[in-house]
């Protein structure tokens, strides 16, 4: 029997069953466990920073469904997604927020600074724009090993506008370094909407002047995002040099956990649930192509949870580092 497939209209990607609802799974995993940590957050076992990635989950499991073994993802302190998507196992991401030595990064990075080298995760960073550079040096390094390696460096359009993002474009294309800049384009930097904080608010366009290809995406459309990523790695492997995505995205709450977000309405919030909810939309494709009925979507939502409370209730009672791990991980012996 011929597999069914679906197939998004802006990118002609087609899907089957299985990777459709793969997907689903992974962003109702993101949403759930971002609900639960803003729960955590506020019990007061989270603390420090804490920046949700709810609304923008398409983003991260459509672009990991593109990277191939050996392949590099950096980000900025909006992670928890992104490690996620990477396949972090959700006990280690929640123990890390709380701080547990079970943590992805043994409980010294919280929120914003967590890493897997197995995984190709390269960070978590809590300097704004600083990871851009870093994951140019990632492509650096791929060109240099001559690898085959691509570099998936993600940034929002706040960070756009920091300088060392362009000393990065440039050195980019001087060298046809293998980099797919992934802009996340979520309206708001901080609390400021991009219109009103840039000159050039279509930030695809923003590699013009160094000669880099820009592509603006529906980022709300997981297989619209996963088309786009696709083309995107064939240009950097294949020697093209570095091409830029802007994913038009939405966050839903906050900056951080300390944001009202009282520079926006509710009723603007509200829309873009009811209209462009990333994971709704995929629950409308699946349904309206026969391909997953209410109840199994159900039981995929009950399972999640499920995870979700494990995760939560391993990260409350598993141990808090030894004292003594404050000095580890800290310098690098060599070796003469």
């Amino acid at each position: 029997m011929a597999r069914r497939a679906v197939a998004t209209k802006d990118a002609g990607a087609a899907a089957d069953k299985a990777e459709l609802l793969a997907f689903y799974r992974s962003m109702l995993l993101i949403r759930r466990f971002e609900e639960r940590a803003g729960q955590l957050y506020g019990m007061g076992l989270i603390g420090g920073f804490c920046h949700l990635y709810i609304g923008q989950e398409a983003i991260a499991v459509g672009m990991q469904a593109v990277k191939r073994p050996g392949d590099q993802v950096i980000t900025g302190y909006r992670e928890h997604g992104h490690i996620l998507a990477a396949g972090m196992d959700p006990k280690s991401v929640m123990a890390e927020l709380t701080g547990r030595a079970a943590g992805a990064s043994a409980g010294k990075g919280g929120s914003m600074h967590m890493f897997s080298t197995d995984l190709g995760f390269y960070g978590g960073h809590g300097i704004v724009g600083a990871q851009v550079s870093l994951g140019t040096g990632l492509a650096l390094a791929n060109r240099y090993r001559d690898n085959g390696a691509v570099a998936f460096v993600y940034f929002g359009e706040g960070a756009a506008n920091q300088g060392q993002v362009y000393e990065s474009f440039n050195m980019a294309a001087l060298w046809s370094l293998p980099v797919v800049y992934v802009i996340e384009n979520n309206q708001y930097a901080m609390g400021t909407s991009a219109e009103r904080a840039t000159s050039q608010s279509r930030f695809h366009r923003r590699g013009q002047s160094f000669d880099i290809l820009g592509e603006e995406v529906d980022g709300m459309d997981v297989l619209a995002v996963r088309e786009a990523g696709l083309k995107a790695a064939r240009h950097a492997r294949s020697g093209k040099g570095p091409i830029i995505l802007e994913m038009k995205t939405y966050r839903y709450r906050g900056h951080s956990m300390s944001d009202p977000g009282k520079y926006r309405t509710r009723e603007e919030i509200d829309a873009v649930r009811k209209t462009r909810d990333p994971i709704e939309l995929l629950r409308d494709r699946l349904e309206s192509a026969g391909l997953a009925d209410e109840d199994a979507l159900k039981a995929i939502d009950g399972e999640v949870k499920a995870i979700v409370a494990d995760a939560a209730e391993f990260a409350r009672t598993t141990p808090e580092p030894d004292p003594a791990e404050l000095y580890t991980d800290v310098h690098l012996e060599a070796v003469a």
